[in-house]
């Protein structure tokens, strides 16, 4: 079989080898498809001296440039590398005002406890939606312009039935991937009376922004919500058809992981603190399949080394969670307290330096995890079908990213097939 019909699709079989509106990146040095056994093998599927074609939107074809079909257009990557766009699947994007005072405080030596989020919460309340659209558009355009293509966005800043619904209606605007997270801490008024908040979560509030989200998460954590209430919100999320997602295991051992296997999870996030029965429930979610890679856990450990990095809290050990066949993920937990950066790439540096991941892991998970985590398969890969999602580096290969942290490698990013 050759090069160009491996990896080509039935539509470009059929139309022949030009079609109105194509774009061919073409004279790619490195190219990560993430499919795995093809080009070079291993997990990034690593093909040199390649081309890849974009067609409404899409990829459709993958090959040598030497083979290459016409197109339209052409964009030249004059030997860098190109990779698949970056899947932040974990920020909370909607929220106003900052705590940069809080941050200088953790950085003298003040712990981090999670309770500046009620800080956050009654400026988020205070702001107008024109404003909190602001804040979302302004970061969105932040980590697109940093190669992130697809964003995970969470409400939990506003902890009112209407404050969460405006929320996830603001965040819609910009990302399909929406989560309600009305149990991120029991605000302010119902600190006497966490059960009736959570009545609340369960009843009218879930209600109300359960048509703006895909997803639903409890921040399950001594001091946010304990097993008992976390289960209970996630099941009626659940039966309202939402996906289940877990705060997870951040400032201590706790339940979280375990209860999020138990539900059938996309993802626990955070997992600083593992005990070996809860690596061993994540690696029990594993799924072998007939896939290149072998199969996957079908609930992913999502990463967030950023929060770590702000809050001076010890990283997660994700040799530890990979040696044991777990999927990994890593996210940048965007937010205005304990991670505020919409950097992918600086999370993948911090990753290889900081949590024992090689930099081909890391821009795995950084790509192709984060898709898993949100139980997609059309980005994070680059295969016909998939959507085109690309980014191509100032750099020659995908090692740069760690190696050169801190330095503006994107040099461009393709959207839906569109450069921005």
């Amino acid at each position: 079989m050759s090069a160009r019909s491996e990896l080509a699709s039935p539509a470009v079989a059929n139309r022949g080898r030009h079609s109105l509106g194509s774009l061919l990146v073409q004279n790619i040095g490195e190219l990560v498809t993430n499919v795995a056994g093809t080009g070079e093998g291993g997990p990034l599927g690593i093909r040199r001296r390649a081309a890849v074609l974009v067609e409404d939107g899409a990829v459709a074809w993958v090959g040598p440039t030497a083979d290459a079909p016409a197109a339209d257009r052409r964009i030249d990557a004059d030997g860098a590398a190109v990779l698949p766009g970056f899947v932040d699947s974990h920020a909370h994007l909607v929220f106003a005002g900052d705590r940069a005072t809080e941050f200088a405080a953790r950085m003298a030596g003040q712990p981090y406890t999670g309770g500046g989020i009620r800080t956050t919460v009654r400026a988020t309340r205070a702001a107008s939606d024109d404003e909190l659209r602001a804040t979302v558009r302004r970061l969105r355009a932040e980590a697109l312009r940093q190669g992130t293509t697809t964003i995970e966005i969470k409400s939990g800043y506003g902890l009112t039935v209407a404050d969460e619904a405006r929320s996830l209606r603001i965040a819609a605007e910009v990302s399909g991937e929406t989560t309600f997270l009305g149990a991120h801490v029991v605000p302010a008024e119902y600190a006497d009376r966490p059960d009736d908040y959570v009545s609340l979560v369960c009843g009218p509030m879930l209600v109300a922004a359960a048509p703006y989200a895909r997803w639903i998460d409890v921040f399950c954590e001594q001091g946010a919500f304990d097993a008992d209430h976390a289960r209970a919100i996630l099941a009626c999320g659940r039966a309202m058809g939402l996906g289940v997602r877990v705060h997870a295991n951040q400032l201590g051992p706790g339940p979280g992981v375990q209860l999020g296997v138990e539900l059938g999870a996309a993802s626990v996030d955070h997992c600083t603190h593992l005990s070996d029965a809860d690596i061993d429930a994540l690696a029990s979610t594993r799924f072998d399949c007939m896939c290149a890679d072998g199969g996957h856990t079908t609930t992913v450990a999502t990463l967030l080394p950023g929060a770590e990095f702000s809050t001076r809290s010890p990283y997660p050990d994700a040799r530890r969670l990979l040696d044991a066949g777990v999927t990994v993920a890593l996210a940048t937990d965007c937010n205005p307290g304990s991670s505020y950066t919409s950097s992918m790439p600086f999370c993948v540096a911090l990753a290889v330096r900081e949590m024992r991941m090689t930099p081909a892991e890391a821009v795995w998970a950084a790509t192709a995890g984060g898709a898993r985590a949100l139980r997609r398969d059309d980005i994070g890969v680059l295969r016909p079908g998939a959507r085109a999602d690309l980014v191509i580096l100032d750099a020659p290969s995908h090692l740069h990213l760690a190696y050169r942290p801190g330095v503006p490698l994107i040099r461009q990013v393709l959207h839906n097939g569109a450069p921005i």
